[in-house]
């Protein structure tokens, strides 16, 4: 038998969110096969089970949070009777109704409510019997005596409350069709119903446990939606406000003639696709261009401790990754100062995807000294990023378009021509270093950018 725990998924994460259970009570577990998904301030991901067995009990139901350490689950060497599901009690004859009337209050329904609310189903309700007493130790079965009740936990209690719900109302889910955060939210999303909207008032009795609900007319179209903050909604936000309260936010930004990439680019995109299964963009460029302007100016690749500037001797490079619209996460290409191009392009495509699909360790977003994020794709004019703590600047790769601009002819003369033109946009953290510093780091980002032959990086 062995405890599941809430892991610690990077060096500063105090606690986690479980959003989803990949296997109920009773189900056999193998060796490293994903069992629950958690989300943190850091990441979401998909935790494997330490060992194999029978998921013999869960702790934690989905949408709780809780401490790292936090027994989640039990996990048990044997498989349980009936591939986990206790058997259904037969149900008391009514001639027997009566036998467990002198021991109706098992203490143990007391410590329960603390945590988890038993209500009774309109359907069938038991007024005068109560059920039999539990054994130590052991949750209410949902059949037998216990038929008729359903348990929630205090988030989904809250949620109900919230929004004038009845537990009727919603198809669970979850372990033995509990009421789950996800069967809340998904009911509002079809129902088209904001939170503290009340229902309309039915004619059938309310549960004993709820509180009775006032007339109010449905939702009509066009009214206001509240949309609860997922939890990377939630970390994002934070994050981000954290951010702007401890650094001096600067904006600085410069124009960039991409005319010397793109030729190497769009005569390289084709071979370069076969060969590593991935479009060849502009970013990597950037990238390479940013890792070697830090070697010229170093302050820009640092964090700021208790008056003073910690310079990092390694180049973390973070990419900024949009998570559906919904969120951040930034994984990170460690050590990318011992990269060329096509290692670092490699790098970022993979790191990407496994971010949005969730496949991403604490290990690969954590550790970054200097981020890029790259809005280009939308056709930006510049953006003024938030700097990433504990980092002290963030540089954005806004859109590319062709543009006319001055070029210089062999002859000394001027010319206009056609070039893929787009702005590079420095965020810095003014207490690490001034303004000067900042453009001279950004105009020699600039300079490689234009003058490197990029031909021999490919």
């Amino acid at each position: 038998m062995a405890d599941i725990t809430m892991p610690q998924l990077g060096e500063t994460v105090t606690e986690g969110t479980i959003t989803r259970w990949f296997k109920q009570v009773g189900d056999q577990v193998a060796e490293d096969e994903p069992l629950f998904e958690v989300s943190t301030d850091k990441v979401d991901s998909e935790v494997p089970a330490a060992k194999a067995g029978y998921l013999k009990e869960i702790l934690v139901e989905e949408g709780e949070t809780v401490d790292v350490g936090a027994k989640l689950a039990v996990i048990d060497d044997a498989p349980p009777p009936s591939n986990g599901k206790s058997a259904p009690e037969p149900t008391p004859e009514p001639e027997e109704a009566e036998e467990p009337a002198a021991e109706a209050e098992p203490e143990e329904e007391d410590e329960e409510a603390e945590v988890q609310t038993v209500v009774p189903k309109d359907e069938e309700p038991e007024p005068e019997r109560k059920p039999e007493p539990a054994k130590a130790e052991a949750k209410p079965a949902p059949e037998g005596p216990q038929a008729g009740r359903r348990v929630l936990s205090p988030l989904v209690r809250r949620l109900l409350a919230e929004n004038n719900l009845e537990p009727d109302d919603i198809e669970g889910t979850g372990i033995e069709g509990r009421i789950t955060r996800n069967d809340v939210m998904r009911h509002l999303d079809k129902a088209g119903a904001r939170s503290g909207q009340p229902k309309p008032a039915t004619s059938r009795p309310a549960p004993a446990a709820a509180t009775p609900k006032a007339s109010a007319p449905k939702p009509r179209a066009g009214e206001d939606q509240v949309i609860p903050f997922s939890n990377i909604r939630k970390r994002t936000a934070e994050h981000m406000v954290r951010s702007q309260a401890t650094s001096a936010h600067v904006l600085i930004a410069t124009e960039v003639d991409y005319e010397g990439v793109d030729r190497v680019r769009l005569a390289e995109k084709d071979a370069f696709k076969a060969e590593e299964g991935f479009s060849l963009t502009y970013l990597p460029f950037v990238a390479r261009a940013v890792i070697d302007a830090i070697d010229d100016f170093p302050h820009v690749n640092a964090s700021v401790g208790d008056d003073e500037l910690i310079l990092h001797r390694a180049v973390h490079l973070g990419i900024a990754v949009d998570i559906n619209f919904e969120g951040l996460i930034v994984p990170v290409v460690h050590d990318a100062d011992g990269k060329r191009l096509r290692a670092i392009a490699r790098e970022i495509s993979d790191l990407a995807s496994r971010a949005r699909s969730k496949k991403l360790n604490a290990d690969e977003i954590s550790g970054g000294t200097f981020t890029i994020t790259n809005p280009g794709g939308f056709g930006t004019l510049m953006t003024a990023a938030v700097i990433n703590q504990p980092q002290v600047a963030i540089l954005s790769t806004d859109g590319v378009k062709k543009r006319p601009v001055v070029v210089e002819l062999p002859d000394g003369g001027d010319a206009i021509a056609i070039h893929p033109v787009g702005n590079l946009a420095l965020s810095f953290d003014h207490r690490a270093f001034d303004g000067a510093y900042a453009s001279a780091f950004l105009a020699r980002c600039r300079d490689i950018i234009q003058t490197r032959d990029w031909s021999q990086e490919l």
